[in-house]
């Protein structure tokens, strides 16, 4: 079979689910400060560690309001005293790197695990962006606990438990799985959801395609495992849950399909547009919403 380079990308797929995570950041946290920061800017912005203490602070202030307003079941370790900071402070001096130090054993006083923390220099130096952006989106789980504002991704978690959550109760219940189909997600491309993720997986023509099994919308077994994955869009991504974490579904599947996991090549799914009426076309068997496998095949 032929093989070829991957496109070209702005970044690269295994990076993906991180500009994913600092666009969904950057909007959140431009709507709790009504600052200015956006995917290019963001580690710049945030390297200060003003608005990260300013944060600490926040989630203080409302952790004792919770407190205060007889609040049971704080299920979260809260600090007593407040992050002291300096504002106005110059990128990478002492005294910004004070504040963002300052910031990390806040964190560690919040009790987040030390796989989540990370280091000055992962910010500061950019040695490790997916420590800080891990560490962040944890913060704002602790905060979303307390009724602050949490970023779409925390969000769609919360959603996503308590479908679990509803499912559980469901099979108790013996009902019905129809009951369970809920109306698909509507991207502004007019694209649901399901054809998105049919659409990335029909960038592989192998002969053996790889499995998809639908169970109702944002709801797949994928491949031969029998373990679910919960699939959303979060903007122009599509994004797939992962343990506690979330990934892009194309880095996902080029780490577990077989026929995309090849070091530095791909099978010649991935044609470019240019190939016109020439490139192959897919179709899907089934009806999805009859919740049966789903085949993706080449018509010639």
């Amino acid at each position: 079979m032929l093989l070829e380079p991957r496109p070209f990308r702005p970044f690269k797929t295994c990076g993906e689910y991180l500009y994913a995570m600092k666009e969904d950041l950057a909007e959140w946290l431009n709507t709790l400060y009504e600052l200015d920061i956006d995917v290019d800017n963001f580690m710049k912005q945030l390297e200060t560690g003003v608005v990260l203490c300013r944060h600490a602070n926040h989630v203080l202030k409302k952790a004792r309001e919770f407190e205060a307003n007889g609040s049971q079941c704080l299920d979260i370790t809260i600090p007593k005293k407040d992050v002291i900071y300096r504002d106005g402070v110059n990128p990478g001096t002492f005294r910004a790197r004070d504040n963002v130090s300052n910031f990390i054993s806040w964190c560690r006083l919040l009790n987040i695990h030390e796989c989540l923390l990370f280091e000055t220099d992962d910010l500061v130096l950019r040695k490790n962006e997916k420590s800080f952006i891990l560490c962040l989106l944890e913060v704002a789980r602790r905060g979303s606990k307390i009724g602050i504002l949490a970023p779409t991704l925390i969000q769609l978690e919360e959603e996503i438990d308590r479908e679990l959550a509803e499912d559980s109760a469901d099979k108790n219940n013996d009902k019905n799985d129809d009951n369970l189909i809920k109306p698909q997600i509507i991207t502004n491309d007019l694209k649901s959801l399901h054809e998105r993720v049919v659409e990335l997986l029909s960038r592989c023509t192998c002969p053996t395609q790889y499995n998809l099994e639908y169970i109702s919308d944002g709801k797949y077994r994928i491949g031969d495992t029998k373990v679910l994955i919960f699939v959303r869009i979060l903007r122009s991504h599509v994004m797939v849950r992962v343990g506690g974490g979330w990934d892009t579904l194309e880095h996902y599947l080029e780490k577990h399909d077989p026929c995309r996991c090849r070091s530095g090549t791909r099978r010649s799914g991935s044609l470019p547009d240019s190939l016109g009426s020439s490139a192959p076309h897919f179709r899907v068997l089934r009806d999805p919403n009859a919740g049966q496998r789903v085949s993706l095949f080449r018509v010639s």
